[in-house]
């Protein structure tokens, strides 16, 4: 009887699941599916397309620019977002409030318009310019546009929100009483913060900087408005493939040699803090 009603639980729980399932494979595994198919029939049947991405010293450069400003935008966020992560967790409540919604608001604000905000303040003749040239700091305009480090940039601007909402969700969670504990110790503010604050920190910067890194894989308006045709990225390579030069065939491989990686980064991440907690 007992092994009954577990059954019937069994069955109505999959029941419930279903129409997730479902939703699931017809706009996940269905597109990706066909993805897969297109990389490896277009313009013949074989593995052409994925021998000319990883052969081609074009290529190459490409997945090296995405891959390094990937990392660097993760870098330089994890880095800005903690400090602000841990400033809105121990303020008052309403400068707190404040803060979080003037986050949430640049969040909101349409993508393209802050590109192309970004796009003024960073020109030549923008306001970043001559602020540094009136303060004396520089002598010409810096090139700040169409190259790698006005990517940068924008990049960290938009997603450093996604950063620093996972953090903050972490360290407010941390019991101020195991840094006092600390303290009472002899630990000083900066082995604190080494040896307790970052540690418990850790899953919100390991979720928050993948979910920064894998959206900067896959980025497109900022790198294309930002870095120009000669600093080209992965999302701008596979735009390109299939808009202009109508080839879903390359297409489709240099977005599924995105996805792998993408998923292969949530596996060992899962992976590494399955074990861990389980230590």
């Amino acid at each position: 009887m007992f092994s009954a009603i577990t059954a019937g639980r069994r069955g109505s729980g999959l029941g419930f699941a279903l129409p997730a399932v479902l939703l699931l494979f017809a706009f996940f595994v269905v597109p990706v599916a066909a993805l897969l198919t297109r990389s490896v029939t277009e313009p013949e049947l074989g593995l052409q397309n994925y021998a000319v991405l990883v052969g081609s010293s074009t290529y190459a450069r490409i997945f090296f620019n995405t891959f390094f400003v990937s990392g660097v935008v993760t870098l330089i966020t994890v880095l800005i977002a903690f400090p602000v992560a841990w400033a809105l967790a121990i303020m008052p409540s309403r400068w707190a409030s404040i803060i979080f919604a003037i986050i949430l608001l640049s969040m909101w604000t349409n993508l393209l318009a802050r590109t192309y905000a970004w796009m003024v303040l960073l020109q030549q003749t923008g306001l970043i310019n001559r602020s540094l040239m009136a303060l004396g700091l520089i002598d010409a305009p810096l090139q700040l546009t169409n190259n790698l480090v006005g990517v940068t940039i924008g990049m960290v601007y938009i997603m450093l929100p996604f950063m620093i909402l996972p953090l903050m969700g972490v360290i407010k969670k941390i019991d101020p009483a195991i840094l006092q504990a600390a303290a009472l110790c002899g630990a000083t503010k900066a082995q604190a913060l080494r040896r307790v604050l970052i540690p418990l920190a850790g899953p919100g910067i390991a979720s928050g900087a993948l979910m920064v890194f894998v959206m900067s894989l896959g980025y497109y308006v900022t790198p294309s408005l930002l870095g120009g045709t000669a600093n080209m990225m992965l999302a701008e390579l596979i735009a390109q493939q299939v808009q202009s030069l109508v080839n879903w065939g390359m297409g489709g491989a240099a977005a599924f040699l995105l996805l792998v990686v993408t998923l292969g980064l949530y596996a060992v991440q899962l992976r590494f803090f399955d074990a861990k907690e389980a230590r």
